[in-house]
């Protein structure tokens, strides 16, 4: 089944990627459940990645405060890694608008760093490979710690498959790093796109050669679950509140159209029986 969404592209594509829920209630339709919790005819779970499954802010504000101890000067890595994720979410809503070409998310997170560090009087002593370096990180980010026993428990029962937003480089190489159990590894620049872009779905269900309804989102942003149902996908919430850190405030309302709602994916897991 394809999906010709252009519409529904536009209507989600300025929602902000920043959002997070922090609650134990579960939401589940009861017609799409067995007995047991089980989703009916679900066979395969499309994870995103960075916030839902990686730990990018301590990550970023950990390996930033090495890297500036290093070269002998002071840096306030939780504003630079705030205002970093912030300019790449900005550059990457242009690329979803049309305002500009679409390229891979590894040069919109530089060129998003250039243009932050000019901000900071210590920016101009860094050359490129510095900057390269720094720009590294996104490809190294940990992952939260129930992630990999929640996914081993998944993949024994489900297909499992990434499907970030992250250039293709940067996705193998975190979960090379995590040891994270996938079956396929998935990005949005496969199709030179970016969620909520219907494509971006629609690849992963041609990927595994499965409908919608037999596919499930999990995601710790309302957008990317927005996107996932009106296609047709079940979906599942993640709560990170803490995904921008322990100071900073995020959408914790949950929404009637998540199936699930987890605080983990362990906890996700053993809703879905496995």
């Amino acid at each position: 089944m394809k999906f010709s969404g252009a519409s529904l592209f536009a209507a989600v594509s300025g929602a902000s990627l920043f959002a997070a829920v922090s609650s134990s209630n579960t939401f589940a339709d009861a017609s799409l459940i067995r007995k047991g919790g089980q989703p009916d005819g679900l066979k395969a779970l499309f994870f995103d990645v960075q916030g839902t499954l990686v730990d990018f802010y301590s990550t970023i504000t950990r390996e930033g405060e090495a890297f500036s101890a290093v070269r002998g000067f002071q840096a306030d890595w939780t504003t630079v890694t705030e205002q970093w994720r912030a300019e790449y979410r900005s550059r990457l809503d242009q690329v979803i608008k049309g305002e500009r070409p679409w390229t891979t998310t590894d040069r919109i997170y530089r060129e998003a760093l250039d243009g932050i560090l000019a901000n900071h009087p210590w920016g101009a002593s860094l050359n490129s490979a510095d900057r390269d370096e720094l720009n590294s990180l996104w490809s190294k980010l940990i992952p939260w710690d129930d992630t990999a026993p929640g996914l081993a428990r998944l993949r024994s029962k489900y297909i499992t498959s990434t499907l970030s937003n992250g250039s293709m480089a940067s996705v193998l190489r975190i979960s090379k790093l995590g040891a994270l159990p996938f079956d396929a590894i998935l990005t949005a620049e496969l199709v030179r796109s970016s969620k909520p872009d219907p494509k971006v779905y629609q690849l992963a269900l041609d990927s595994v050669g499965i409908e919608a309804h037999q596919a499930m989102m999990v995601a710790c942003h309302k957008y990317d679950l927005q996107a996932a149902k009106r296609l047709g996908f079940k979906v599942a919430f993640i709560a990170r509140p803490f995904e921008f850190g322990p100071n900073k405030k995020v959408d914790t309302k949950p929404e009637q159209y998540f199936d699930y709602y987890a605080n983990s994916v362990v906890e996700l897991a053993g809703m879905l029986g496995a």
